[in-house]
């Protein structure tokens, strides 16, 4: 078989996804129904947040929880709709309507699949950790913010309209008393019974017995809660979103903004279920083809994109799943929700759904990983801090952006000051004339952002007949670093200084010759292995060489860094 037959081969599913299953499938089961039962009242809160419908959500969770499962790259990851999700949603919803998500949901499928296809699972490791935090409060914040509408009664596509705060706030200025105090109830016995049954027995579903209690409260009392309404009995049928490609022209941004979203979210997810138990490593890369399939069913469905969800996965392995069963199980419990208790589940308010949101929205924040990162350095703390204002008042993309750029200008600012020059003494019995020799060692990495400064601190040297450059400390060094060496050289032969260069790396010697560095010396015996045999040949030309002349200031003291 071909190397490309080989690695297509691997992205796909295989045998060996389900040998243990003989030994697991207990387990799995269960934990299957019990993510599954986790997961009904998040998909449809972030169904109805996202302004697709409770619908979207459900079918969200069940065809590409069914489908990630099955092609994805983890054995325990379970997908569907999330938070960060709805954040991006939300906007290209009141921008361009409810029938635009189902069309970027296989737009944005499509190209997280062809980015799995291409091998970019391993790109996630580049966005510094200070980065994902912070954009995970931020979708925290907008999370909880979008909730407030619903509870004042206020229209929930009001939050789809404007900035999440400014909405929250003057949803809550116009809140009719009679039905915020119904909805902060709500809210209070869905919180009460999510912190507390699981401090009883940690397998009760805090958040389905909460619903089931504000549900049965809002039929038998004269409540004014709104409630989810119809839903569908069955799954429709699958199609082709209707478009035109001035539709698709318009959606492509969006599209990216949700692959890129999606690809994230689901390789962090994959990530930490890796972590959290020994169920086999992940493949990233056929991570983001399961999750792009995803998105693609979901969307042929008429559901919403799809990601990777940390909650429900680490909920899934903590009751105690190994295989990919317990997530395709979980799929089929949500299926039967639908098919059997679709009255029942529509009867759900509104405002129960939101205190299921609200307390998985503070539960994302996580205040001992803050305080680490707030204490640990001040780049770190400004990146972790505008990510999240960000994210909250522009765009969670964007700020994932600003936050990386952020992050890797103080990355390498700290590079940069890592870079030394420091002039040496001589070793041995001094010498008439030693004091005409600069030993100069450089250090760590000499790359662009420390190029300058390495410039302007050898080219300071006065007073001084040779220069040796001691580089076997060097480590990285790009093309501007060894364009700079190149201007040193040149710029001190110039001024009549002879430089001579000792220890090249073997890794550098290739691109000293292409850049010119090498050329750059006088004679080619100026290039050598060890110190002592350079100095020899230091103080020969000093020997022979007229005393430089004094310079006149005193910017030509020994040059330190």
């Amino acid at each position: 078989m071909t190397r490309a037959g080989q690695y297509l081969r691997a992205l796909l599913p295989a045998r060996g996804d389900y040998q243990a299953v003989r030994r697991t499938w207990r387990g799995d089961l269960l934990a299957g129904l019990t993510v599954g039962i986790v997961a009904l009242p998040l998909a449809l809160g972030f169904g109805i947040a996202s302004g697709a419908g409770a619908a979207a959500g459900l079918i969200t969770a069940i065809v590409a929880g069914v489908i990630a499962a099955v092609f994805g790259g983890s054995h325990v990851q379970v997908s569907g709709p999330t938070g960060a999700m709805v954040v991006v949603l939300a906007p290209i919803v009141a921008a361009h309507g409810v029938g635009a998500v189902a069309i970027v949901s296989v737009l944005a499928g499509i190209m997280v699949l062809i980015a799995g296809a291409a091998r970019l699972g391993r790109a996630v490791s580049f966005i510094p950790w200070p980065v994902i935090e912070g954009f995970t409060l931020g979708i925290a914040v907008i999370i909880f913010l979008q909730q407030i509408p619903a509870l004042t009664g206020a229209d929930v596509d009001g939050i789809l309209h404007s900035n999440v705060v400014v909405t929250a706030l003057s949803s809550l200025a116009g809140a009719d008393p009679r039905y915020l105090a119904w909805s902060l109830a709500a809210v209070a016995v869905v919180a009460a019974c999510m912190s507390l049954l699981p401090l009883w027995h940690h397998a009760i579903p805090g958040s389905l017995v909460g619903i089931v209690i504000v549900t049965v409260l809002a039929l038998i009392l004269p409540s004014p809660l709104a409630v989810i309404g119809g839903l569908p009995t069955g799954l429709p049928a699958p199609g082709l979103p209707t478009f035109s490609i001035d539709t698709l022209a318009r959606l492509l941004l969006p599209a990216v903004a949700v692959a890129a979203l999606a690809a994230i979210e689901s390789l962090l997810s994959a990530r930490v279920a890796a972590s959290l138990a020994d169920t086999g490593p992940y493949d990233p890369d056929r991570e983001l083809v399961g999750q792009g399939l995803a998105s693609i069913g979901a969307g042929l469905f008429g559901g919403i994109p799809a990601t990777g969800a940390i909650a429900r996965t680490a909920v899934n392995v903590r009751a105690g799943a190994k295989t990919r069963l317990a997530a395709i199980f979980h799929a089929l419990v949500l299926l039967l929700v639908v098919l059997v208790a679709a009255g029942p589940v529509g009867a759900i308010p509104l405002a129960a759904l939101s205190g299921v949101l609200m307390v998985t929205a503070v539960r994302m924040v996580h205040l001992a990983t803050a305080r680490s990162i707030l204490r640990s350095t001040r780049a770190d703390a400004i990146a972790y801090l505008l990510t999240a204002v960000v994210t909250v008042s522009v765009d969670l993309i964007v700020a994932v952006v600003i936050g990386m750029a952020v992050a890797g200008i103080f990355a390498i600012r700290g590079l940069s000051r890592a870079t030394g020059v420091h002039r040496e003494p001589i070793d041995g019995p001094a010498e008439p004339g030693d004091d005409r020799i600069a030993v100069v060692r450089l250090d760590g990495p000499l790359f662009f952002a420390a190029a300058d400064r390495v410039l302007a601190t050898v080219t300071s040297l006065h007073g001084v007949t040779v220069v040796i450059l001691r580089m076997s400390h060097l480590e990285l060094v790009d093309a501007t670093g060894a364009h700079v060496l190149s201007e040193i050289v040149q710029q001190l032969e110039r001024r009549g200084v002879t430089v001579l260069i000792k220890g090249v790396r073997e890794g550098h010697v290739e691109l000293f010759r292409t850049v010119g560095v090498l050329s750059s010396l006088r004679h080619s015996k100026h290039l050598f292995a060890e110190l002592a045999p350079a100095v020899a040949h230091a103080r020969s030309h000093i020997v022979r060489a007229p005393v430089p002349p004094a310079p006149d200031d005193d910017t030509g003291s020994a040059a330190r860094a």
